[in-house]
């Protein structure tokens, strides 16, 4: 199950507290969301490449695990939209909870 428009925000989620690469960050929300959010490569990477060329996430080669990774980490700008977006979708959510309570 994947929400149009959710990924960005998790990938912005995922990288709050700390750096990571696309393979753990994919693993984090699943591990998280108990296995009901499960995006694939062919989703994943391409979300990882807008929100760079948006200035909210920069990259950059790592070694992990004696691998070469190209690992994310959220800017500043990148902070402040997850914070907006945060606000937002608990307003959405909030809004729709009245509605399911209402039936």
């Amino acid at each position: 199950m994947n929400f149009k428009g959710s990924l960005p925000t998790l990938i912005l989620h995922s990288l709050r507290q700390s750096p990571n690469h696309g393979y753990q960050i994919a693993q984090e929300i699943k591990r998280k969301s108990k296995g009901v959010l499960d995006f694939k490569e062919g989703t994943l990477y391409p979300a990882l490449h807008d929100l760079e060329a948006k200035g909210l996430i920069t990259s950059s080669i790592r070694t992990v695990n004696g691998r070469s990774r190209c690992c994310y980490k959220l800017t500043e700008k990148g902070k402040k939209a997850l914070a907006k977006q945060m606000e937002e979708w608990n307003q959405f959510a909030g809004a729709i909870n009245l509605i399911f309570q209402e039936a």
